[in-house]
């Protein structure tokens, strides 16, 4: 996607006036950037025709914020399906806020955009270092979760009502999409509240953002699922394993987890298609070769082999077809119609994956993730999201990070490192 710079510029609330009550540190000016491309040629090429390089604005706290941290109230919402990491970005939020900005009232909205409307009853919680002490040590989310659309009008009126300065919105893209609309309807009342966005998608599926937290501790409880699986496969005569991942649209944990594991031979994923007839036959030949085989299927692979209802869940999403459920029977009946013994073990964690405390690298990660998201909120930017990009914690435009949906690319090197690894055909249809 070809990228103009004006698409990279933040919205900000107005000038940031006054003095950072943080010390000590090290602090960024406005102008620093992180380049969108590290290409030497797309970079040349822009700058012989004189033209102005496509930058993200780099993430951290300013010497100069615009909201004063004595008057300042702010709120926290997670929306979507549960994901690791979610009570460690909120601590750390909470943390950050009170800590290093003396802002002393957080309010933590129950269930997601349902809790900054009034049709639900929801009543919000305090949030302060004592309540959030030790809630990174569990999964899911202290503040509940929800899905489906909320009236944005209601939502402002609550958040103004309420005198909220920052609105942190933690989710994915449903959830950014409902930031955005909360963002412009502020813009539309002239009201001075900044929304920022925290990405938070296990399937790490966000344009412009490098990885979303929840994702290293995804694929490594996948891992454990394929283990499993091939230990499985390799106890019975003509043992098949197979392992259904998460991934709607975008492959990523499958691909990473299968790359974990040399033990994966075929690695199935939305953005590559395959023809029932092609998998069968190679799943056959490599039992009959090697005695076992080990399959991983992200949960939007192959859905235009299956029959779909049409629904669609409280999000907007295509209810999708169950992958996982489709080959187990599949599988078993190609076998069986070979009259050829097999053994199919089949393993779905993906409710497993999603519970689990974050691991300590992604805690890591959340911590940065929301520290960052409360510099960007107490310098007065707004109808953005924290991103990481080339190692950088980066400021995205919510219209760009939401403008289409990040996948794994067919013909790049991860995907031929799967190839390689597992050994299946390039072309499975």
């Amino acid at each position: 996607m070809h990228l103009e710079p004006e698409q990279l510029d933040i919205q900000q609330l107005g000038g940031c006036r006054i003095a950072s009550p943080i010390k000590g540190i090290h602090f960024l000016e406005n102008g620093d950037r992180v380049l969108v491309s590290s290409s030497l040629d797309i970079v040349n090429g822009i700058l012989e025709q004189g033209g102005r390089l496509p930058a993200f604005e780099k993430a951290g706290p300013r010497s100069k914020i615009y909201f004063d941290p004595s008057k300042l109230k702010c709120g926290i919402v997670t929306c979507g399906g549960l994901c690791p990491g979610l009570n460690d970005v909120i601590r750390a939020v909470v943390l950050s806020l009170y800590h290093n900005y003396k802002v002393k009232t957080v309010y933590g909205f129950p269930y997601g955009y349902e809790g900054l409307t009034y049709r639900f009853g929801h009543f919000p919680v305090e949030l302060n270092p004592e309540a959030v002490s030790r809630i990174h040590e569990y999964g899911g989310t202290i503040l509940g979760s929800s899905r489906g659309h909320q009236d944005i009008s209601e939502m402002v009126d609550t958040l103004d009502r309420m005198n909220v300065g920052i609105l942190f919105a933690i989710g994915g893209d449903g959830t950014l999409r409902g930031a955005q609309g909360i963002a412009e309807e502020i813009l539309r009342r002239g009201l001075k509240i900044s929304v920022i966005g925290i990405p938070k998608t296990i399937d790490n599926d966000i344009s412009y953002v490098e990885r979303s937290f929840g994702f290293e501790t995804a694929v490594s409880e996948a891992v454990r699922a394929i283990d499993a699986a091939h230990t499985e496969a390799k106890g019975a005569r003509n043992g098949i394993g197979l392992v259904k991942l998460m991934g709607r649209d975008s492959g990523f944990i499958a691909v990473f987890a299968s790359l974990a594991r040399s033990d994966v031979n075929f690695c199935l994923i939305p953005e590559s298609p395959f023809t029932l007839e092609k998998l069968l036959e190679s799943v056959r030949d490599r039992v009959q070769s090697r005695g076992h085989a080990v399959i991983v299927a992200a949960e939007g692979a192959g859905q235009d082999l299956m029959a779909t209802s049409g629904e669609r869940d409280a999000s907007g999403n295509l209810k999708f077809g169950d992958i996982g459920v489709f080959l187990k029977e599949r599988i078993g009946a190609y076998f069986q119609k070979l009259e050829m013994d097999a053994t199919l073990k089949y393993i779905d964690p993906s409710y497993t994956i999603r519970g689990v405390p974050a691991n300590p690298y992604d805690s890591a990660f959340c911590l940065l993730l929301g520290q960052n998201a409360v510099h960007a909120g107490m310098a007065g930017r707004t109808n953005m999201v924290v991103g990481l990009w080339m190692g950088t914690f980066t400021h995205v435009p919510i219209p760009l990070a939401v403008s289409q949906r990040k996948k794994v690319d067919p013909e790049s090197w991860v995907w031929s490192s799967v190839l390689t690894s597992t050994g299946q055909p390039k072309d499975m249809r």
